[in-house]
């Protein structure tokens, strides 16, 4: 029996915290455990834990050309223990997508984007001969514990003259797969940002949620669309979704005084923007929310409990017994740290948010040797 023992942690509300673990399961969260273990890692009330964070906005399928990345590059060195790649692949590739996602330590997971080979070019959904209906049905149920939702890109450069046609059969797709998950990005217009709400139901994934363009959730008078409102109100899920063009701080902050927050923090990450920006990795994303307003509990609340809930990953997201030994530990420094949205708009932060350890099945990897 494998046993890991993490002494003298903070949780985010300052409260002492141990943490025990058996063979790749928390059997034992208290303020102080004196349980004989094979490993301890004793923090010193240097840092915190909390559930492992996750990525639920991620492109990782490393064969691809256009939007791609390695799960452990965006994964365990960053402090994330479960990513979900964002519909990268489709049908005919997420098999193969699976196969090389079973060498990451990183848990991945992904959304089967209803294009058949995903994003292989901006326009995926011009041609709607490349969303197979039955394929993907086939799919869904080959990979049952790999593929957690479905992916619909409804934005101009990808929907050619399709208009809302590709989000409605999307939502045909979700009935036929037993209501899985649907995250929708959001982007220029075709088709307004009002069709494509209109369409979609409680529980339903909107990411890139503050862009800064014309098509966004802000009118022209720079208030919350009201229609963006009722949205948010019935239920449908907001997500950051950062990534190269898609997060404004003035869009962020407009949302915010209006009662707005994101219910889950993401990156939409991949090689070019985590090595030259603006969104690096998650840890900085969760920085840019805390400059916004947010609280540190609720930051880490959007990237363990809320996606977790959303794409339905049972065992993950809560430090708490019974659930998988996926941790993150963090320091928080203080320190001038410069932070620039998608739109070159920058902002000086000074609260850093700092991974030192991510746990993942038990095992603990340091970031700072990664």
């Amino acid at each position: 029996m494998s046993t890991l023992l993490i002494k003298n942690a903070k949780l985010v509300n300052d409260s002492a915290v141990d943490v025990l673990i058996e063979n790749n399961k928390i059997v034992k969260v208290a303020e102080v455990i004196n349980e004989p273990s094979e490993k301890i890692l004793d923090l010193e009330k240097k840092a915190y834990i909390s559930a492992g964070w996750i990525d639920d906005h991620v492109h990782c399928y490393e064969k691809m050309t256009l939007y791609y990345d390695f799960p452990d590059e965006i994964g365990v060195k960053k402090g994330v223990t479960t990513v979900i790649d964002a519909g990268s692949t489709g049908a005919e590739n997420i098999g193969d997508f699976y196969e090389l996602s079973k060498k990451a330590i990183t848990n991945v997971y992904a959304l089967v984007n209803i294009s058949e080979w995903g994003i292989l070019a901006q326009d995926e959904l011009s041609d709607l001969k490349k969303i197979k209906r039955k394929l993907i049905q086939k799919v869904v149920n080959e990979f049952p514990d790999f593929i957690v939702g479905l992916k619909a890109r409804m934005s101009k450069t990808v929907i050619g003259t399709n208009g809302i046609r590709p989000l409605e059969l999307a939502k045909k797709i979700q009935k036929e797969t037993n209501n899985l998950p649907l995250m929708v990005h959001i982007g220029s217009t075709p088709p307004d940002l009002a069709e494509i709400v209109a369409k979609l139901d409680a529980g339903d994934v909107v990411t890139h949620c503050f862009n800064g363009k014309a098509n966004g959730i802000l009118d022209e008078k720079g208030q919350v669309h009201s229609f963006v409102l009722a949205a948010y109100e019935r239920g449908i899920i907001f997500d950051i979704g950062h990534g190269t063009d898609s997060f404004n701080f003035n869009t962020a902050e407009k949302a915010f005084n209006a009662g707005i927050k994101a219910q889950s923090i993401s990156t939409d990450i991949y090689h070019r923007n985590r090595e030259s920006g603006p969104v690096h990795d998650l840890a900085t994303t969760m920085e840019k929310c805390l400059l916004m307003g947010y609280s540190l509990e609720e930051i880490i609340d959007k990237v363990t409990i809320q996606p977790a809930k959303n794409f339905h990953l049972k065992n993950k997201g809560h430090l708490a017994v019974g659930y998988d030994a996926d941790l993150t530990i963090f320091r928080i420094g203080h320190r001038s740290k410069e932070l620039i949205d998608s739109n070159g708009n920058q902002k000086v932060a000074t609260t850093q948010i700092c991974p030192l350890y991510t746990v993942i099945e038990g095992v603990v990897y340091p970031n700072e040797l990664l």
